[in-house]
């Protein structure tokens, strides 16, 4: 589920998009110490979103790289 106020992550670079989940672990992490279900929810969709976007470019990346005939298995 994408978080609803997260924007669009289009203009990011890769590195940034690296350095945001790194960012949302470690608050996720400290939510779990705090023991917070709305904070942990809140924090697992952000970060779903970044993750999903991250993956789409790097499948995007993948089939610019010229392997479009190999076989997508993930």
């Amino acid at each position: 589920m994408e978080h609803p106020l997260i924007g669009s992550l289009a203009e990011l670079k890769e590195e940034d998009l690296q350095t945001k989940i790194s960012e949302l672990n470690a608050k996720l992490l400290q939510a779990y110490r705090m023991g917070n279900p709305q904070l942990i929810s809140q924090l697992t969709m952000a970060l779903e979103t970044y993750r999903n976007h991250y993956q789409e470019r790097q499948r995007q990346n993948t089939k610019d790289s010229g392997h479009d005939d190999k076989i997508d298995i993930s």
